[in-house]
């Protein structure tokens, strides 16, 4: 560490007020982020491994996801997709499939996109310099920083919401951490611990808790079970896992927080307001009509195309209803054919980024009317559409047709 100058400092009078406590080295920070970890990490199912696969496909599927609802997605993934090469030649149903409820399908799309530019480019071998690796499809600064360091112990630093929310309670931030110059000042202290860790002796696991002070809420397994954890990796981890569980948005448990007496908002009762929350966009309220039309036994799907929200998946033939509730109108309007009976099955709400979308769906008949499929359409039985990557919403629906509730 470069030492502090002192040469022109001027004495401080003797009534000023005394000065805010300096914040303690990023060597003592990282120290103690690296004892807590040692002891409170969580048993997760990619922190078993080194493989930058295996870690890269969690990175990837954490994004915008909780680790609980990842866990199950993620080991079905490498249970069918278990290599790079597997992954690069598998058929774009089946990625779909796999990735059928986790959202954001563009991420699975280039995860496959990296894969075979690796196996194209790299012989097969991940790569290992972070150029090379944030070079990559759907690879950005955050995601290449956490391959490189979990997965090579190297002391590129990390920046999400949980890092973020550490970094500006730690340090008494309150610009917008999503501004320019804030955001690079918050990388630079990311980058300060991560190259700490790198100084520090390698930390092996503890199997007892030691000095650290354990809690019953949250609930943290103990991590002496996973591999020996290198201290850049550890390092990056710990960020992570203290934004997740400590550092909490609401109700922080700073009395458990290993870093609390190092903490600039803690000591000046500025918690609660730090980070500067973001500011949300409008809600916006959409209404769809789904038509669930059956023709001997089969019922009439489309691929969604490219470049559109949730490309590629399939779906049931919809309109927006745009306030019109007329469902017969609105069936004669997509298929060209007035249908001879209706039936509602259910009704579906859900959120995509800024919107609040309704989903009525309806079983429609047009009697001997006969409906043809068509560009980007297929009739399916019902075990078929049960092998179909849908949509969140229509996965809902599809189900509700083979008898599990609608939600």
């Amino acid at each position: 560490m470069r030492k502090r100058e002192t040469k022109n400092l001027k004495r401080e009078p003797a009534n000023s007020p005394a000065p805010r406590p300096a914040l303690r080295t990023p060597c003592l920070i990282a120290r103690a982020l690296l004892d807590w970890f040692a002891v409170n990490a969580r048993d997760l199912p990619w922190r078993r491994t080194r493989d930058p696969y295996a870690i890269w496909a969690s990175e990837i599927m954490l994004q915008q996801t909780q680790v609980k609802t990842v866990i199950p997605y993620w080991e079905r993934w490498m249970r069918e997709l278990p290599t790079l090469q597997s992954l690069a030649e598998a058929k774009p149903d089946t990625i779909h499939k796999l990735w059928e409820g986790l959202g954001y399908y563009t991420r699975v799309r280039n995860l496959q996109k990296a894969a075979q530019q690796i196996c194209a480019n790299h012989g097969g071998v991940f790569p290992r310099e972070f150029d090379a690796i944030l070079a990559l499809p759907g690879i950005g600064r955050y995601t290449a920083g956490a391959i490189a360091s979990i997965a090579f112990n190297q002391p590129a630093p990390i920046l999400d919401g949980n890092v973020i929310r550490v970094l500006c309670r730690l340090h008494g931030i309150a610009e917008d951490p999503q501004e320019k110059r804030t955001n690079a000042r918050l990388w630079q202290l990311a980058g300060e611990l991560a190259s700490a860790a790198a100084t520090l002796t390698q930390h092996a696991l503890r199997k007892t808790t030691g000095e650290i002070t354990r809690q019953s809420k949250p609930k943290i397994n103990k991590g002496s079970d996973l591999p020996t954890a290198l201290p850049c990796s550890a390092l990056n981890q710990s960020l992570m896992e203290l934004g997740a569980l400590i550092c909490t948005p609401r109700t922080p448990s700073c009395g458990v927080c290993p870093v609390a007496k190092h903490c600039v908002a803690r000591r000046e009762n500025r918690v609660d307001a730090l980070p500067r929350p973001k500011q949300r966009a409008a809600v916006t309220e959409r209404g769809f009509m789904v038509f669930l039309v059956e023709q001997r036994g089969r019922f009439l799907v489309q691929q969604r195309g490219a470049n559109v929200v949730n490309a590629h998946l399939w779906e049931f033939p919809n309109l927006e209803a745009n306030g019109k509730a007329d469902v017969v109108e609105l069936a004669q309007l997509e298929f060209g054919a007035k249908p001879t009976a209706t039936q509602p099955l259910c009704t579906i709400k859900h959120a995509i980024t800024r919107y609040r979308i309704t989903a009525e769906a309806y079983r429609v008949e047009f009697g001997a009317q006969r409906i043809e499929g068509g560009k980007n359409r297929r009739w399916c039985r019902h075990d078929e559409l049960a092998r179909l990557a849908f949509t969140s919403a229509h996965r809902r629906i599809a189900d509700k047709l083979r008898g599990q509730p609608c939600g």
